[in-house]
């Protein structure tokens, strides 16, 4: 048995995702203690429990510590079967976070898995759903693995209620990615949604955000949209296009909070980036590091910000697969990610 101190690094819910993953796909049982130790609210979310008690679902696992707040947890995973699934999270609690913990796992097997997630698909301190479906999916075809992704309802914080489907197939054969050069600025995509709001908003937030980006000189192309949910919600998500690799970033509204500041909040955050080197956004970098770590040969990646966020991902990789890992380069500045898996 694997025994992994939640506590370690950042501290926080991805490590025991990471650890839930690839207990499944190794078939190695784990034992985490300190669950969430460095959140103000430690142990096991709702969100968490979820995905606890759905790769408990698909690989037939025997689990201790199951149970809101819990700090320790055992897990031990049989054989990871391919199905229908249905799992409701039951408050906003992330689908994102869930899906991927169970993508890679459902990915090898021999048949297709249809997944449907109910809870929040654009809410903060995760990916929202069109961050996967524009960006984290684009990349992981290029690796080789094949998941088709659709919003059936969006959902938001607090009521959530959003709902994701999800068809995960066999993965073709699988090669490294190699994204350390971004190329030149190509394009700008986005969109701004609103759901239960005035399209006007959508309309303020696009146009603040044409504005402040004029400076790219490249097109801008920012669709409005509205968008079916159970509560008003609103966000503005923009995909940078490169020569050789893309960047996303995305901002959410809120009670109280300008269309201009959503815009704002955006654009920073792709400013931000486009004055480093990287060839990939921070947030891209940690999540390709579990994937990566499964497809044979070099992977390279030049991150605009090593996170340690990051760092703590790639130890608990390391703890499940004969893969070497290197991050050069400081925590919040430009690095570089090798990641040799055999």
């Amino acid at each position: 048995m694997i025994e992994i101190d939640g506590s370690q690094g950042e501290g926080g819910g991805q490590v025991l995702r990471t650890a839930l993953t690839l207990a499944a796909i190794t078939g190695r049982p784990v034992r985490l203690c300190n669950v969430r130790a460095h959140r103000s609210s430690p142990g096991l979310k709702p969100q968490h429990l979820k995905a606890v008690e759905a790769v408990a679902a698909i690989s037939g696992a025997r689990v201790e510590g199951a149970s809101l707040g819990s700090q320790t947890l055992c897990f031990e995973p049989q054989a990871i079967v391919p199905g229908r699934y249905r799992f409701d999270i039951g408050t906003a609690g992330s689908v994102s976070l869930v899906l991927q913990t169970l993508l890679l796992p459902l990915s090898f097997t021999r048949q297709d898995s249809h997944v449907v997630i109910t809870g929040g698909t654009h809410v903060p301190w995760s990916p929202c759903y069109h961050y996967l479906a524009w960006h984290w999916l684009h990349y992981l075809k290029q690796a080789g693995f094949r998941t088709e992704l659709v919003l059936d309802r969006a959902g938001y914080y607090p009521p959530g209620g959003g709902r994701i489907s999800a068809t995960i197939s066999p993965p073709a054969p699988l090669s490294p990615l190699m994204l350390t050069e971004r190329g030149t600025l190509k394009r700008i995509r986005g969109l701004a949604a609103v759901s239960n709001l005035d399209i006007g908003i959508a309309g303020r937030m696009r146009r603040r955000a044409t504005q402040q980006l004029q400076h790219t000189d490249v097109v801008c192309d920012i669709a409005s949209t509205t968008l079916d949910a159970l509560s008003p919600g609103a966000f503005l998500l923009l995909l940078a296009e490169f020569e050789h690799s893309q960047a996303c970033y995305y901002a959410l509204g809120a009670r109280g909070k300008p269309a201009e500041a959503v815009a704002d909040e955006a654009v920073g955050q792709l400013q931000e980036f486009l004055a480093t080197d990287g060839a990939i956004d921070e947030y891209l970098a940690d999540q390709l590091v579990l994937p990566l770590a499964l497809t044979p040969g070099v992977s390279e990646l030049r991150t605009s910000r090593v996170t340690q966020h990051l760092v703590t991902n790639a130890e608990i990789v390391k703890r499940f697969l004969p893969v070497a890992i290197e991050i050069s380069g400081d925590i919040g500045r430009p690095g570089q990610v090798g990641i040799h898996a055999t």
